[in-house]
């Protein structure tokens, strides 16, 4: 008999993943099919933020901003590796916005949000302090610091979807839904493996349709669906330069044109600049950042740093396409941030498709697309076709107390994983064993194993990568090129070399890593 899966979604993004997750969790069988890697769309082009919004209070986005800044900290406890919190100075630029609507604005995002463990907004001098010395001398005078979280976006998403296979959820990377429609009130998705073109057809009582920038395209493949809503794509681009500053906070810059522009520390070595908002028009697929948008965003930061920022310093650059609702808003920056659930039950099976949303509110979002969708689910109970660990726990909102992979550890604990890797596996440089813990947290031992010397974690790719890295990536966490390992994964494309990279897609294409995804990883959950 064929199965037929409580819920399937289409989009290996951050809502999607997210939705897969808190499904799985709740005791429904859950199918996921991405065409590309996870986190592939515009899920790993973001400005690796977990935050409020501050600049959203000027849209009166309240109910967005107070969502925002209590999942900030849910998220950083759940996940304190590939999170951490981000002090940003807002320096006061005469002729924009007024010192006293900062001010306000700040008090608001301080105590709007429920704010328990980052520390709150202080006033600073910037003739004194030492965030203003890369800053043009006499220029900005006075300032503000305050509290947001910086995440590592595409890992988010990945771990999100380890964290859902773990507990029974099956996802399958390069696997594109090419037609979906009803048969007696169950949902068929036929689905086509991209890579050696082999398809077969799942079943499903619920379809979730969170394709991000292709949320069109998938209702178009025979949902017998019109949308209601419309989808408005907003393109936004980054720059990436050598570290412009010494200190470790991040600066957030008011424009003349009434955009903000962030200038993060980014990778240790180099500083993160983002983001514009520009309305797109074509194939999301092929989204790149403008000459104009990187002039830009170099003009912009360079109104305030001592030493400007050239095109010719960006060292990568990177665009992407936000799916956001279009609620009639005349610009791209004021375009709501907010998401949109649209439910339509055409012959009597649910599909519910996803337009907007941030990073920040994933999970809270995939709580209220299960609310949504919990008429037309069967009641999360253990049942034969899933086996739960004896920690099953079948709960709404379970998603907020239980860690990421990786992620079982106090807020503060990450520099003394460091440490205890380094007790452990003494022949790691002190470089690499903090890469791991940012990356794996404790997960970081599977990936090690029982290694004595360096020369146990088989071939050295460049900075810090291994053999044994890339194995465990292929087989825990769906990488199957060097594209995925080095941008996705991680960022190590910033310190290797077009050679090195090429040498790691020659090494993958030739070990077979088993890339059969275990229904839950070896040695269990956190």
């Amino acid at each position: 008999m064929d199965r037929i899966f409580d819920l399937a979604i289409i989009g290996g993004g951050v809502n999607g993943c997210g939705i897969a997750r808190d499904a799985a969790g709740r005791g429904n069988s859950v199918f996921l099919c991405e065409m590309n890697d996870l986190a592939s769309g515009t899920s790993s082009w973001s400005t690796k933020l977990v935050h409020g919004g501050l600049r959203y209070l000027e849209y009166y986005e309240f109910r967005l901003v107070r969502e925002a800044l209590i999942e900030r900290e849910i998220l950083w406890q759940i996940a304190p590796h590939i999170i951490r919190p981000l002090r940003f100075v807002l320096p006061h630029h005469a002729g924009l916005r007024p010192a006293w609507l900062l001010r306000l604005g700040l008090f608001l995002y301080d105590h709007i949000g429920g704010r328990n463990l980052l520390p709150p907004t202080r006033s600073v001098d910037l003739t004194r302090d030492e965030v203003g010395r890369p800053l043009i001398p006499n220029r900005y005078v006075r300032g503000f610091e305050y509290s947001d979280c910086f995440v590592d976006d595409a890992r988010l998403v990945v771990l999100t979807a380890r964290d859902a296979a773990d507990r029974g959820a099956e996802i399958r990377t390069r696997t594109r839904a090419i037609e979906i429609r009803q048969v007696d009130g169950i949902w068929q998705v036929t689905v086509e493996n991209t890579l050696d073109g082999e398809r077969s057809t799942i079943k499903a009582r619920v379809l979730v349709n969170a394709g991000g920038p292709w949320v069109e395209q998938v209702l178009a493949s025979g949902a017998g669906v019109n949308a209601k809503a419309n989808m408005r794509l907003v393109q936004g681009s980054h720059i990436v330069v050598r570290k412009l500053y010494d200190h470790d906070r991040a600066y957030m810059f008011q424009n003349s044109d009434g955009r903000i522009v962030f200038v993060i520390p980014y990778q240790d070595d180099f500083t993160l600049i983002g983001t514009t908002d520009r309305d797109f028009d074509g194939d999301p697929a092929k989204v790149k950042a403008s000459t104009e948008e990187i002039k830009y965003l170099c003009d912009a930061v360079s109104e305030y740093l001592a030493k400007p920022v050239r095109p010719e310093d960006v060292v990568w650059n990177y665009a992407g396409v936000r799916p956001l609702y279009d609620d009639g808003a005349s610009e791209a920056k004021a375009a709501t941030r907010d998401y949109v659930f649209e439910l339509d039950t055409p012959g009597g099976a649910p599909l519910l498709s996803i337009y907007g949303g941030k990073i920040t509110t994933y999970r809270r979002l995939a709580e209220e697309a299960l609310e949504r969708l919990s008429p037309y689910l069967r009641s999360a109970t253990p049942r034969e076709d899933f086996t739960p660990r004896e920690d099953f726990k079948a709960r709404e909102g379970w998603t907020a107390k239980s860690p990421l992979p990786g992620g079982d550890m106090d807020v503060s604990a990450v520099e003394a994983l460091t440490a205890e890797l380094l007790r452990g596996y003494p022949f790691l440089r002190p470089v690499h064993a903090s890469r791991l813990a940012h990356a794996y947290g404790t997960r970081a031992g599977k990936l090690l194993g029982n290694a004595k010397s360096m020369a146990d974690l088989g071939q050295s790719f460049g900075a810090t990568l291994t053999e044994a890295e890339v194995r465990y990536l292929m087989a825990s966490e769906w990488a199957l090129t060097a594209e995925d390992v080095v941008w996705r994964r991680s960022k190590l494309g910033l310190r290797l070399s077009p050679a090195e990279i090429a040498a790691i897609d020659d090494w993958i294409s030739s070990h077979h890593v088993s890339s059969e995804r275990p229904v839950r990883e070896a040695g269990g959950r956190n």
